[in-house]
């Protein structure tokens, strides 16, 4: 398998990049990734999202990431922007997401290390982020040098309606 081209989309986003994104959201809604939603999940509740996501973009609230394969957008990652006042050295990292036919290439640690990259160019140099304890993310975050905080038992539920813990990381950049 080819490198992912790792770009960040810029507004206005265009309505086939939302389709795409959604179809990676909704097959890792599907695939069972604790991520904000539940099952049923339609692409139309993709789309909404990405919608909403694409108005933060445009506000500056956020910066998406998308990693293609042959011109189609297999991975997403967001960066958070809209921190409080006392807090603009911080970023949020949100929604890492790879659809399942392209996982184990990667992928994740390509958007990761792009994201760090767009971190550090907008002067935000510490990045937190949750993520499921055991599940993939995890295991890329703990590869990636970042630092856990600790563990939230039953903080969210799996799309299923079973409940997860969640795991707090952290994570200081330092200048390239």
């Amino acid at each position: 398998m080819a490198a992912a081209e790792i770009s960040v989309l810029d507004p206005p986003i265009a309505e086939r990049a939302l389709d795409q994104l959604a179809s990676v959201l909704v097959d890792c809604v599907e695939g069972g990734a604790s991520v904000g939603f539940m099952s049923p999940f339609s692409r139309d509740d993709g789309l909404a999202f990405f919608r909403k996501v694409s108005s933060s973009v445009a506000s500056g609230d956020t910066v998406l990431l998308a990693a293609r394969l042959d011109g189609k957008i297999v991975g997403t990652v967001q960066l958070g922007l809209d921190t409080p006042p006392n807090q603009p050295h911080r970023a949020d990292v949100k929604k890492l997401l790879v659809h399942r036919s392209a996982r184990g290439h990667g992928i994740g640690a390509a958007l990761m290390a792009q994201v760090e990259e767009e971190a550090r160019r907008l002067g935000r140099w510490l990045l937190v982020l949750d993520t499921v304890p055991g599940e993939n993310g995890y295991r890329l975050y703990v590869r990636a040098g970042w630092t856990r905080s600790g563990i939230i038992p039953d903080y969210a539920l799996f799309p299923d309606g079973r409940l997860c813990d969640t795991a707090v990381f952290w994570k200081r950049l330092t200048n390239r």
